[in-house]
């Protein structure tokens, strides 16, 4: 790997701990402690944005042993192909993470923004444009505790660190192409991030 590639990585995984201690205390605050449920976020379809977590989660990729990373290779063209099929969003058909086994993240430390702060009652203050307002998910809300209406983890410190991390980054390595990507295209997608 690169030497400015690790600084960028290295710098990622710091700002992932601060935004994983801010997640810890708005999601104690409001009484919630995600241990899994039914309606797993790991079934969401989630689109990942950017080059540098694309980096990041192929770095821990790296790190599982051979026969492992074919395992998840597998899977995740299974959930690729799932998801591809016309009509594939609705819950009875969403496939779980390629990365998910047993109900646990295989790679939980080098896992995406948006897996570390799904659950909570969140908001978000995009520059010119009204405040958005998301509700936690259906556990966050059934086991809601002390937190008083209004009170939510404010994901906008975090977006927009990131958003500037990944702008040094794509320049850095000279990208253009943009990112619109699940995990498991994250995964197939070796021309991604040469």
């Amino acid at each position: 790997m690169a030497p400015d590639r690790k600084a960028f990585l290295d710098r990622l995984r710091a700002l992932f701990a601060e935004m994983d201690a801010a997640y810890a205390r708005a999601a104690a605050a409001a009484g919630f402690d995600c241990r899994g449920c039914e309606e797993s976020c790991c079934r969401s379809r989630f689109h990942h944005h950017t080059a540098l977590e694309v980096a990041y989660l192929r770095e821990g990729f790296g790190s599982l042993p051979p026969g492992e990373r074919q395992e998840v290779l597998a899977v995740a063209r299974s959930v690729a192909a799932a998801q591809a099929v016309p009509g594939a969003e609705g819950a009875a058909h969403r496939p779980m993470c390629p990365l998910n086994t047993e109900g646990r993240c295989r790679l939980y430390a080098h896992r995406p923004m948006i897996c570390r702060l799904h659950g909570v009652e969140h908001e978000l203050h995009p520059p010119g444009r009204p405040v958005v307002i998301g509700a936690g998910c259906r556990e966050f809300e059934r086991c809601r505790g002390t937190a008083r209406p209004g009170e939510r983890f404010d994901r906008t410190p975090f977006y927009a660190r990131l958003a500037a991390l990944e702008s040094e980054f794509r320049e850095a390595e000279e990208l253009r192409r943009r990112i619109k990507m699940t995990v498991a295209e994250m995964l197939l997608a070796d021309e991604v991030l040469p």
